[in-house]
């Protein structure tokens, strides 16, 4: 394994890696960063927690001068993805100087607007970006380098034209990396379309699957959450805990139900403002909650270490999603558990999720429940029964 120094890193650079800690480059900045120093378009995997913000970061840093106008543009999927990338770039350029600004909707566009002008490098999500194109406050006549980041992730959430339109405002003498985790059809025309002779980077899954225990429970609709709480109150080696749910309406029936239970946990989904999303995830991050309850807008990009137990308390509704899932967890040689909770409604999802991935889930039988209270339920919904109703 080579060591930063070795890869072309600059000084500054190198300075701020050693200050966050980092010891040695994980495999895909160890094979990329050579390549996008040397201005190459690269299309890479897209493994959470796999290092790829450095990866490309390293590039955009080096090749970026402080007051030359916008010179670097990397697009996602979510806003969280967005800031997070943010962080991470203002981390690492902290002895260059570079103005990072990141864009998004959900805030007021005033401020994006009088910090734009003086920015080196953006981060923004496609809806937002085009805006301040079309409003003429976003100048991207000087990218050198552009990065779509989670390019399926665009694609399926209906962003693949804005992306388009994007990249038409880009200079076609520029550097372009795409990172995905798949390459359907509509990314392959993409980078037919708007790469130069791309070099492909595949890293090895950074989940550890001898270190990952996968199992299923068969249980009534109405036992799903005494269950799951059963499950987490005798869990003994949890750490942090992360449950996924496929709608807003059960993300806050199970964090709300958990908290007055007396569950330290958080809800995070696309209903709640950035502001709100970003101070809940800080919460979880800092560890001041141990359970974060949340949409699939959490799965993807996100980086959240110490995951010890993800509960799928839906089954994915896309397949392939399920990997994203458990690959919160059983990272970096830790121990990791994923547990699935399926009633009558989950099995036709669950069949797609064995049929689609190699997985080794093994089924364990229902353990005895202690009745548990269910003190809220969303009011547009009669999936949960009584207000106050006790289920053994």
């Amino acid at each position: 394994m080579k060591k930063f120094e070795e890869l072309g890193i600059n000084s500054d650079i190198l300075k701020a890696i050693k200050d966050a800690r980092y010891e040695s480059p994980s495999e895909i900045q160890e094979k990329i960063i050579p390549l996008v120093l040397n201005n190459q378009d690269v299309i890479g995997g897209s493994a959470t927690g796999s290092g790829k913000t450095l990866a490309f970061g390293a590039g955009i840093i080096q090749n970026s001068v402080r007051g030359k106008g916008i010179q670097s543009l990397v697009l996602t999927p979510t806003r969280e993805l967005a800031e997070q990338i943010a962080q991470e770039l203002r981390k690492f350029s902290r002895y260059c100087k570079l103005n990072i600004v990141c864009i998004y909707g959900g805030l007021s566009i005033n401020p994006q607007i009088h910090d734009l002008r003086k920015a080196d490098v953006v981060i923004g999500t496609p809806g937002r970006t085009l805006d301040h194109l079309s409003r003429g406050t976003l100048n991207l006549s000087r990218v050198k380098t552009l990065v779509l980041d989670e390019a399926d992730r665009m694609l399926d959430m209906g962003f693949i034209d804005d992306v388009e339109r994007i990249i038409k405002n880009c200079p076609r003498d520029r550097q372009t990396m795409l990172f995905s985790a798949t390459i359907p059809t509509d990314i392959a025309h993409l980078t037919k379309k708007h790469m130069k002779n791309p070099t492909k980077v595949s890293v090895e899954c950074y989940i550890d699957s001898s270190k990952l225990s996968q199992i299923y429970y068969n249980v009534p609709g109405k036992m799903k959450f005494p269950l799951l709480v059963n499950l987490i109150r005798n869990s003994k080696d949890a750490n942090l805990s992360m449950i996924f749910c496929n709608s807003r309406i059960n993300v806050d029936f199970v964090a709300k139900n958990l908290k007055l239970l007396g569950v330290d946990a958080v809800p995070i989904h696309g209903g709640y403002s950035q502001q709100k999303r970003g101070q809940l995830l800080q919460k979880f991050n800092s560890g001041k909650a141990f359970v974060l309850v949340c949409t699939d807008v959490a799965a993807r990009g996100l980086d959240i270490k110490g995951v010890t137990h993800v509960y799928n308390y839906d089954i994915p509704n896309e397949s392939k999603q399920y990997v994203h899932r458990i690959g919160r967890t059983a990272r970096a040689g830790n121990e990791g558990a994923a547990v699935n909770l399926l009633c009558e409604r989950d099995h036709e999802n669950f069949s797609r999720v064995l049929r689609d991935n190699d997985v080794d889930i093994s089924k364990e039988d229902m353990p005895q429940i202690q009745r548990v209270e269910i003190k809220w339920k969303p009011q547009s919904s009669r999936n949960f029964g009584g207000n106050r109703r006790r289920f053994r």
